[in-house]
């Protein structure tokens, strides 16, 4: 039994959006974080009483404090992953994508049964990036990358970006794509409007920005080929899919394969070539609805620690209203399967 379950609870738990801050990146990347979102400092300063705002020393542990929480709540696994690193200017971002990946490396080898990691690249330079990838999988043994967002406000589907996807569907580990700060332009139009600075930082981002972003994101991938040119790249989506999930039937409806011109309808990229976590979101009904949508194969399991805490992770596993197989799968037998994970 994992240490700390509760009520009999029997159950390996894997949790993959677990993330932690390199002060190095989030000095180099301020500049173009405040950029993007002015009232972002404020609007998730640690102590002002708001949601998403976890003291520094608890983002910066990679040691025992964040293990000691995960004992506390039954987490046996938590893939390791940074923040900020599509913000970094390009004449640091190799270097410090490297030490940040560097430091997930050697906790991974301090406590090798309870944390895996996801690694950053340097989108900034595609060409870096790519050797990157291979350096994180093929020596740090990395299960995957994390891409928060836009680069230099292009998506991913552009072309100088092609070869980081190749490699990534090549070596057959997914991509994590989440969210990023939109760009200024978007933010200007859709969520300033004479609104209060806290109150537009947050739904820019983490209230609706973040998610509407990350789904057209993954959108603008299917209609550009990505995945016809890649069938075996894999992308994981947060926060339930992003919204996806609950649109596919009118995006298939608007966007019909003989317009498209893809070999597959757009609700087939999702459910062949992504897998979704909820992100900290335990709701039982966007789980529900997403079992039927998407099916239990393709859900797998995230906190989105230390921004929401561990303390729900139990209960939202065991309430939901589901065979004991489909519970196991989500919770780490598909994140086993699809990163290669020892059981």
């Amino acid at each position: 039994m994992t240490m700390g379950e509760p009520d009999g609870v029997d159950m390996r738990i894997i949790a993959l959006e677990e993330h932690f801050l390199d002060l190095d990146v989030a000095s180099a990347s301020r500049a173009e974080a405040e950029r993007l979102s002015p009232g972002s400092a404020a609007a998730y300063a640690a102590g002002r009483g708001y949601s998403y705002t976890p003291a520094p020393d608890v983002l910066l542990d990679l040691g025992e404090g964040r293990i000691a929480d995960m004992d506390a709540h039954g987490i046996s696994m938590q893939v390791l992953s940074t923040l900020s690193t599509q913000q970094l200017p390009a004449d640091v971002a190799v270097q410090l994508v490297r030490k940040v990946n560097d430091r997930a490396a050697a906790a991974v080898a301090a406590h090798p049964d309870r944390f895996a990691a996801f690694a950053a690249l340097p989108t900034a330079l595609p060409e870096a990036a790519v050797d990157e990838l291979d350096r994180a999988v093929g020596e740090l043994g990395f299960v995957g990358s994390m891409i928060n967002g836009r680069t230099g406000g292009a998506f991913l589907d552009e072309p100088r970006f092609d070869a980081v996807l190749r490699r990534s569907a090549e070596l057959r580990v997914p991509v994590y794509l989440h969210p990023g700060v939109p760009p200024v332009e978007t933010s200007r139009s859709n969520y300033e409007g004479g609104l209060d600075p806290l109150v537009t930082a947050r739904l820019q981002t983490s209230a609706w920005g973040w998610h509407v972003e990350t789904g057209t994101h993954f959108l603008h991938l299917v209609l550009a080929g990505v995945f016809d040119r890649y069938p075996d790249l894999q992308v994981i989506l947060g926060h339930w899919g992003e919204m996806v999930p609950f649109y596919l039937e009118r995006i298939e409806e608007a966007l019909p394969q003989r317009m498209t011109r893809l070999d597959r309808p757009v609700g087939a990229y999702f459910r062949e070539n992504v897998h979704i976590t909820p992100s900290g979101m335990f709701n039982q009904a966007q789980l529900r609805f997403c079992v039927d949508t998407v099916g239990v194969d393709r859900i797998m399991f995230s906190v989105d620690y230390p921004m929401l805490g561990n303390d729900g992770a139990q209960a939202f596993l065991r309430e939901a209203d589901l065979p004991p197989l489909a519970t196991e799968k989500i919770a780490h037998l598909n994140a086993e399967r699809l990163l290669a994970l020892p059981s």
